[in-house]
């Protein structure tokens, strides 16, 4: 992500205007737009004549390029199209759209999309910073493969984004049809092989993760190691330390969280952002079962603890941060500077990512503490609502 310009007043009211450079940037945007906000950017409309008259050629309408502004009802993200989706009233002066009138603006990468808020909270901004550092670009590839199936997952900071998918019938290994196996395998293997070719910047990516059940992912190894020496990419071939090839017990997205958190992948990507976050929901689910009373889940249980200073490490999914209203955003984001205000540290995980489905699926909040809180353990404590935080 590129700021092209940042104004914010000391009360907090102000305007970005960012490039779109990457999926990554898109994930960004969609959890620093919020309702309320006002969005701008470059958009089509179809434009009739209002005299019923042909407008061009004979035609009746046609689409205009306009500049405009929406004050934000609705708010789309697609991942597999990798487009955002802003919809509500326009609240630009326009020939063509009329105040008031709805409008969805699309952004999606290389375009420009200006937002403005009446309160830039810190969170907002910090998000934005650490887009706009190229570091943050996706630094691990994994390739989850076994027999006759392959898809090839580059892992950034905040998305998981997928490059690749091959997909091959394979003849049995025994009886008649044996004989085509090896050349079925060897089509297939190419196929990955050229897709790691296309789909991993050696410039960016740490590690290459070759994981799923059985040898396919040995083979896969090996043939990519032999292969890019006869074909002389050298890219491939420098790289080759930065191969790992780990079992997973499947070569579907849920299995991902099994290649995170294996030590060979660990010291890869030792310093990534998806390294911290596997290593730290792994040890909240270690601790949950060692000393229940120092692992807590619930927005009410780690606010709790949060309050009486027992907290060491937060989990928080940015899901939870898109909270329906203002008062819960800032109640949430008050958890975040209790947790950082004691010694504490934070990790916000994106929804995005295996790790961050799998925090959602435990409400999104949790935490390990510092000591035990047993007389908090069997309590029921309520989450915030939207209703008591407007």
């Amino acid at each position: 992500m590129k700021i092209n310009k940042m104004s914010i007043a000391p009360d907090g009211a102000g305007t970005a205007v960012l490039l779109v450079e990457t999926a990554e940037d898109l994930w960004e945007i969609y959890n620093i737009a919020r309702e309320g906000d006002y969005v701008e950017g470059v958009t089509y409309r179809k434009v009739h004549d209002d005299r019923g008259e042909a407008v061009r050629g004979g035609r009746g309408s046609e689409k205009v390029k306009l500049r405009l502004k929406v004050r934000v009802e609705t708010i789309e993200y697609d991942m597999d199209v990798g487009e955002l989706r802003f919809g509500g009233p326009n609240v630009t002066e326009n020939e063509h759209v009329k105040l008031g009138a709805h409008h969805t603006i699309t952004v999606d990468q290389h375009k420009t999309v200006g937002i403005e808020k009446a309160a830039w909270d810190a969170q907002d901004r910090e998000r934005i910073d650490r887009a706009a550092r190229p570091e943050l670009a996706a630094d691990l590839a994994v390739f989850m493969v076994e027999e006759g199936r392959g898809v090839l997952l580059l892992v950034g900071g905040q998305v998981t984004v997928q490059k690749a998918r091959i997909e091959a019938n394979l003849p049995k290994k025994t009886g008649a049809a044996s004989a085509g196996f090896d050349k079925a395998l060897g089509k297939f293997l190419d196929a990955c092989y050229r897709a790691v070719l296309r789909g991993v910047d050696w410039s960016v990516v740490k590690c290459l993760v070759l994981a799923g059940p059985g040898f396919t992912k040995d083979q896969l190894k090996r043939y990519l190691e032999e292969q890019a020496v006869r074909d002389g990419e050298r890219g491939l071939v420098e790289h080759r330390s930065r191969v790992v090839a780990v079992h997973a017990s499947s070569s579907y997205k849920p299995a991902m969280r099994e290649v995170m958190a294996d030590p060979a992948v660990q010291r890869q990507i030792a310093d990534t952002k998806a390294a911290r976050e596997a290593r730290a929901l792994q040890g909240f689910y270690d601790m949950m079962a060692r000393d229940s009373a120092r692992a807590f889940y619930g927005p009410g249980h780690v606010i709790a603890a949060a309050e009486m200073g027992a907290v060491e490490t937060l989990l928080v999914s940015d899901s939870v941060l898109r909270a329906r209203t203002p008062g819960l955003r800032r109640k949430y984001l008050e958890l975040l500077e209790t947790v950082r205000a004691s010694g504490g540290e934070v990790l916000v995980f994106s929804a995005a990512h295996v790790t961050g489905e799998a925090l959602g699926k435990i409400t999104g909040v949790a935490a390990t503490l510092r000591f035990p809180l047993p007389e908090l353990e069997d309590l029921e404590l309520p989450a915030p609502t939207a209703e008591e935080y407007p």
